[in-house]
């Protein structure tokens, strides 16, 4: 069944979703104003995009492309997600198979692997974007430590054990203690932040958020530790970066695109109501100076680029077009094209698919080259393998 294909993904209404973005370009109401936190496109166990076959039947796309390595998304970050980590292939593989020993089930709130992939990711911005990402390089770290007077205290930890022992620290650290230390700082910045306009590059303005979401019952959120520890990235449309294994990450505000191995194997260490399992998220944490590679899209052929990712599970480029502008590419897998920008026209063979808002996604399974002109200015990405 090669050719292009219209391709439906799955929505998921998580509560830390906007309620405007993805809905918008879907063309799809929203009077109830649910959460439209992520658009799936690929094969997943927990959501299988489908695809209108030539009989105008939709069916998954399982049936066509099942071994789809990568899982390709559209996200709507409107409060910040919780502090993660992703496991190594090999570690994946181990740890999987030790939990699959211990009988532990795969839809255990106890479990942490529920494959044995390892997770990789890549995220472009389609707007103003924030997130955590890796933890500082020492020097501003130490500015950081004697700044925040609150956390002065942990300055001779970090100078006698290190990264690992400073996060093992905070991490393992009593709840009153956090709540000790933590307080009088959540009261600071809170009071602040009633007076003053936001300043979104202050780690203390996502500190006074994660306070107000994630804090219950007089406890703190140990989470906000990594808030101050980690650096605060900002990305500007268009920019992306790249998420290996090991390396600690959070999402906190923006609309983007992002491309990932399939798995589901998420190590979380605060801001969320989901399980958090200390022991683990130590075990693969790269707790060492990370500094942000912000990635700009490289030139590939004519109107195409691409963000540079050297892994084996996905590639990922994008076609920035002006009205009347035409490209065409074979398609060598399955490739999945989204529109996030503009009126596009889809041909390959003797089909042809308009891509508009609506109707954004498609699918284009090994064939003869597929042609995309613009109708109006265009931004359209690609999801491949490498």
């Amino acid at each position: 069944m090669p050719g292009i294909y219209r391709l439906k993904g799955v929505i998921k209404h998580y509560d830390w979703g906007g309620t405007y973005f993805i809905p918008s370009l879907l063309q799809t109401e929203n009077k109830e104003n649910r959460p439209f936190a992520e658009y799936w496109m690929g094969v997943h166990p927990l959501g299988t995009a489908t695809i209108e076959t030539d009989a105008g039947e939709w069916k998954e796309l399982s049936e066509y492309a099942t071994k789809l390595p990568y899982l390709f998304k559209l996200l709507d970050v409107n409060d910040m997600l919780s502090i993660q980590v992703h496991p190594s292939r090999e570690a994946a593989e181990r740890e999987f198979a030790r939990e699959n020993a211990a009988g532990i089930p795969l839809d255990s709130p106890q479990r942490n692997y529920k494959d044995d992939n390892h997770k990789p990711e890549l995220m472009v911005a389609l707007s103003e974007f924030w997130l955590l990402h890796g933890f500082k390089p020492p020097e501003e770290l130490v500015y950081t430590l004697l700044n925040v007077v609150e956390l002065r205290e942990l300055l001779p930890v970090f100078n006698e054990s290190g990264y690992t022992g400073l996060y093992k620290h905070v991490m393992e650290m009593p709840q009153a203690e956090v709540n000790r230390i933590l307080q009088p700082l959540v009261d600071n910045i809170t009071s602040i932040y009633k007076e003053e306009e936001p300043d979104k590059t202050d780690e203390d303005f996502w500190a006074a958020k994660a306070a107000q979401r994630f804090s219950t019952n007089g406890n703190i959120d140990r989470g906000i530790f990594s808030i101050y520890l980690f650096n605060l990235v900002q990305l500007k449309k268009g920019e992306g970066i790249f998420q290996g294994s090991g390396v600690p990450h959070a999402y906190l505000e923006g609309q983007n695109v992002e491309i990932m191995a399939s798995s589901d194997n998420v190590l979380r260490g605060g801001l969320t109501s989901k399980h958090i399992d200390v022991k683990e998220l130590m075990k693969h944490i790269k707790c060492e100076a990370t500094y942000p590679q912000v990635l700009s899209p490289e030139p590939l052929n004519g109107p195409e680029r691409i963000y540079a990712a050297a892994v084996p599970d996905f590639r990922l480029t994008v076609f920035e077009l002006k009205a009347g502008e035409a490209v065409s590419f074979t398609p060598f897998s399955a490739e999945i094209l989204l529109l996030t920008e503009g009126n596009t026209k889809l041909s390959c063979g003797s089909k042809s698919i308009e891509c508009i808002p609506g109707s954004p996604s498609v699918i284009a399974l090994p064939a003869e080259p597929v042609q995309l002109a613009a109708v109006t200015n265009s931004t359209v990405y690609r999801a491949a393998l490498p």
